[in-house]
């Protein structure tokens, strides 16, 4: 066969070798070099005489395929950290409208307790008033009291006892015996 000149990456491509595979193997043979004129190193070389079988490539695809069942695992993972993400997120949005539905209940219970309480504190009011009305005109003592003004000292009691005061500082029954 003919004498051709080629480039390292022309030698490689005809041997299925890299062009660095090629660039050692014609310093190994001892292949005459020249450069062209765009700087490129050429080599001398008869295809025909040149020894070179490649190496089996089993560790480098022993390697590769090492790599690629970790990457196929890796992307399992990843896959199934995705579905358990997802999983997550559906949850806190099931959360997050439940907290606004109690959020919104909580604020309506707060407003039917003031309300509650202001009618409690009208009425309570009204009975004191009403009682007082009454015991000008019947002076016959603590057994004669109205259940207004009784229940108008529950109530008061009871919200005592529940702002933590145990002992009242004075009451309607001390006052009137």
């Amino acid at each position: 066969m003919a004498i051709e000149t080629l480039t390292y990456a022309e030698l490689g491509a005809r041997l299925a070798i890299s062009s660095m595979a090629a660039r050692s193997l014609a310093k190994r043979q001892r292949l005459p070099r020249s450069f062209s004129d765009d700087g490129k190193a050429l080599v001398s070389v008869d295809l025909a005489e040149i020894r070179h079988s490649p190496r089996a490539s089993s560790r480098r695809e022993a390697g590769n395929a090492a790599l690629a069942a970790k990457i196929a695992a890796m992307q399992a993972e990843i896959a199934r950290l995705e579905a358990v993400a997802a999983r997550h997120l559906d949850d806190f949005e099931h959360e997050r409208e439940r907290a606004d539905r109690l959020a919104v209940e909580l604020s309506q219970a707060n407003a039917e307790t003031n309300a509650a309480r202001e009618t409690t504190a009208r009425l309570e009011g009204l009975l004191r008033t009403r009682d007082r009305m009454d015991d000008s005109a019947d002076r016959t003592g603590l057994a004669a009291r109205r259940p207004g003004s009784l229940a108008a000292d529950l109530v008061a009691a009871d919200r005592r006892a529940k702002s933590g005061r145990s002992t009242p500082r004075h009451s309607r029954l001390s006052e009137k015996s």
